[in-house]
């Protein structure tokens, strides 16, 4: 097998969680199938879940619709019942779905937080619960979980000043804990084949307000903000064959933004 040979997904089921969200969902669940791979597109807006698909398979790829709540653990038990009676494996599970309402530290409360963290947590190790077994049974498989660069640095409130925006202390509560909850799979399940690691994308391109994107293009050595291309590369890498002996490891998507 040549080296470009080794990024090849054909024959491998990928399940992508979130994977019709236009922030990185939808790119990732893309990437896998522009590499061979049939992906399980799961996500919770079903109308717009069977529109990305269609548009996948229009082009020829293999995708495949399926509903998913995170917050809700007979959900992720009923997606893998029927990820399994119709593939009767998973190769790689893409954790990309993300539970948040927004708020800065003045307006987020307990209850709040309390929410996130079962979607956002409960919902993560459920997921994993749910697949990494099988993968270990079948001995060997990738779990990418999309964290962040706010997983790894503090947030810069600069960025957000006169903007109307405020960064969520929950969400960097949680993707902080990802990263660590990545390397533990990593090490429980590395003797058996499977693989853990995270990618952590800098910030991602939405409209936000002038300032803030001026600001961010100031500080970051690429001199941009990410966009939907830019997770694509990496999210195949980790998936396949090429990174065969990459395990535990969070891999900065970030332009260099955690070099500085």
């Amino acid at each position: 097998m040549g080296v470009l040979d080794s990024f090849g997904l054909k024959g491998r089921i990928a399940v992508v969680t979130g994977g019709a969200g236009p922030q990185f969902g939808s790119s990732i669940s893309e990437a896998l199938a522009e590499a061979g791979a049939t992906v399980v597109v799961a996500s919770r807006n079903m109308e717009n879940n069977h529109r990305f698909v269609d548009g996948l398979n229009e082009r020829g790829y293999d995708a495949h619709p399926e509903e998913l709540d995170i917050t809700n653990t007979e959900s992720i038990g009923s997606l893998k019942q029927r990820v399994m009676d119709r593939f009767d494996r998973v190769d790689i599970l893409v954790n990309s779905a993300v539970v948040g309402r927004g708020g800065g530290f003045d307006e987020q409360t307990p209850d709040y937080w309390a929410a996130s963290a079962q979607g956002n947590m409960v919902g993560l190790f459920t997921l994993c619960k749910a697949f990494v077994p099988v993968m270990a049974g079948r001995g060997g498989g990738s779990v990418i979980n999309v964290s962040s660069i706010y997983g790894v640095v503090a947030n810069d409130p600069g960025l957000y000043e006169e903007t109307g925006m405020k960064q969520p202390p929950d969400y960097t509560f949680v993707k902080g804990g990802m990263i660590n909850f990545t390397r533990y799979i990593a090490t429980y399940f590395g003797k058996q084949g499977v693989r853990a690691n995270c990618i952590c994308p800098g910030g991602y391109f939405n409209e936000q307000p002038g300032p803030f994107v001026r600001r961010y293009e100031r500080r970051v050595p690429l001199g941009r903000m990410l966009n939907n291309e830019d997770l694509k590369g990496a999210v195949v890498f980790l998936s396949s064959d090429a990174s065969r002996y990459v395990t535990g490891v969070a891999l900065m998507v970030d332009g260099g933004w955690t070099a500085l």
